[in-house]
């Protein structure tokens, strides 16, 4: 029986675009340019931040992620930024009595902006606020910590495979990938990434009508 739901954040729950639009502006570049080249890091595997160390070698990510914070053209989370299945999609898997957690790669101003939102989960946390971040095992450690169940009665939603699909798994949760942005779609195909999923989704609204029928199938074998 599933339990908790932990869901990435980046392209999970929210769309990058403002995210990488905003990098662009910041380092003077156009908006398309800085797109394409996360697209090619996709292609390649690679870390999306790479994008930005094509363009400015010498970069030093979180120093330029501070220096934007300081000038006042910092992290910006808003509903806008939500994608419109998010609210309905984990509303609904609460009222099934599920526990919901929000656990991603991000910074913990994202952390802040992202409870402002009063999403409906009931954790809501980041890799800066952990102190490690995916696809590391420690940051694992810590799902299953929240998720207060055990390994196969928690399920982890990404879209990438080297932060979520490879790594939920070899800590022994379900693993459900969306295809959703650029890794999603690149990803969505792959033998290696449909051997390892239990579920592959095209939306957040699918995951309330998959628990529902493992709840009908357990009460089935139970009967």
């Amino acid at each position: 029986m599933i339990e908790t739901i932990v869901f990435d954040v980046g392209e999970t729950l929210t769309k990058d675009d403002r995210h990488w639009a905003s990098w662009a502006d910041w380092i003077g570049v156009p908006r398309h340019t800085l797109s394409a080249l996360v697209g090619a890091a996709v292609i390649q595997g690679r870390d999306n931040t790479d994008a930005l160390r094509l363009l400015r070698p010498d970069m030093d990510v979180d120093e330029a992620r501070h220096a934007r914070e300081v000038a006042g053209r910092g992290e910006h989370l808003g509903e806008a930024d939500l994608y419109p299945d998010v609210r309905p999609a984990l509303g609904r898997l609460r009222e099934l009595g599920l526990r919901v957690i929000v656990a991603g790669n991000r910074t913990a101003r994202a952390g802040e902006l992202l409870r402002d939102l009063d999403l409906p989960a009931d954790l809501v946390v980041t890799s800066e606020e952990w102190g490690v971040a995916k696809p590391a095992p420690e940051f694992y450690a810590h799902v299953l910590e929240v998720s207060r169940a055990a390994p196969h009665a928690t399920v982890h939603v990404g879209d990438h495979p080297a932060n979520d699909v490879f790594p939920a798994k070899a800590a022994g949760l379900r693993v459900a990938h969306i295809r959703r942005g650029p890794w999603g779609h690149w990803w969505a195909d792959d033998p290696s990434v449909a051997d390892a999923v239990d579920w592959r989704i095209d939306s957040l609204t699918q995951l309330p009508g998959l628990v529902d029928g493992l709840i009908e199938a357990s009460a089935r074998s139970g009967a």
